[in-house]
């Protein structure tokens, strides 16, 4: 059921987690508000994994303060069970269950469940409750894990990379299931690398990097508070040092890539002039340019001083 009051589903207070000589969590504090969905957004070995397993209960942090419904994960494990979902990031199950027994399975560990042939009808997976996993494309197994999840009909949902190794149109499908989600009111925390994921499908968004919170907010005030301004996409025909573009009237930045050079201009119009006049005198062309407002990812590289790499 969807919390009915204000007080915040997940809270996390300065908390830490090492492995051996690997400090994985370098003391990341953030609160979820019932209904929203909350991002967790970063490169693989962020810390957005191990944060996701604390909240579950299956690792217990160093240090810090964690509540999730009310409940310690680590103290509470089997009450609070019983009021969140997971999807992980990888769904192991044996070969030969079929998806109907799956779901039947996953329901009997539970006090209260949904109904196995709603959950079944959602999800599009009516016509293969016979099937065996193994026969399940990538798509039809993601599709089980969240109905998995949502067997209990939990309070708060927590998904983990959940359309890694999708096809667009899978990712697609994925999205309008986390969007109706929200339209119920159920929390739910994600974990993503995919900029678009997040900029799309979340209220608000913490950045992690290397274990920590670089930058949390809305989308859009993340990306406004970001002072890079536009973003331009350029490729030219001959090679030219990232600084000397840097050194143009009002670019900001400049990066390459790849044979393309990413330019952050305030204003843009400016910029786009200075860089013709450049090319021109310097016998050079532009073979290509494309211009868009700046995302997620040039906050993070703002913060960062680098691309999110998956």
């Amino acid at each position: 059921m969807p919390n009915e009051n204000n007080s915040a589903v997940v809270h996390v207070q300065n908390l830490h987690k090492r492995y051996g000589n690997l400090e994985a969590l370098r003391g990341i504090t953030f609160e979820i508000k019932p209904g929203e969905v909350f991002g967790l957004l970063g490169p693989n070995g962020a810390g957005k994994t191990t944060a996701i397993e604390i909240l579950e209960g299956l690792r217990q942090p160093d240090s810090g303060t964690v509540t999730v419904c009310g409940m310690d994960p680590a103290r509470e494990k089997g009450a609070l069970k019983e009021r969140i979902g997971a999807q992980l990031q990888a769904t192991v199950l044996p070969d030969k269950i079929r998806v109907q027994e799956a779901l039947e399975l996953f329901a009997g560990f539970y006090h209260q469940s949904a109904s196995i042939e709603v959950l079944l009808e959602r999800f599009g997976l009516a016509e293969k409750r016979r099937a065996f996993f193994e026969k399940l494309s990538g798509g039809q197994k993601q599709r089980l894990a969240l109905a998995l999840a949502l067997v209990n009909n939990p309070e708060l949902v927590l998904l983990d990379e959940p359309t890694v190794g999708l096809d667009a149109q899978l990712r697609r499908d994925i999205y309008a299931l986390i969007e109706q989600f929200r339209t119920e009111g159920r929390t739910t925390l994600l974990t993503t690398h995919y900029i678009e994921e997040a900029e799309r499908l979340c209220d608000r968004v913490a950045i992690l990097d290397h274990g920590q919170v670089v930058a949390m907010g809305t989308p859009r005030e993340l990306v406004h508070s970001s002072g890079k301004g536009t973003r331009l996409e350029v490729r030219l025909a001959k090679p030219v040092l990232p600084d000397r573009l840097k050194q143009l009237d009002a670019v900001v930045d400049c990066r390459e890539a790849e044979g393309r050079y990413f330019l952050h201009a305030q204003p843009p119009a400016r910029a786009v002039a200075a860089l013709m006049r450049f090319l021109e005198a310097e016998g050079n062309a532009l073979l290509d340019l494309h211009i868009a407002p700046p995302t997620l990812e040039d906050v993070f590289i703002e913060m960062t001083g680098r691309r999110m790499e998956a």
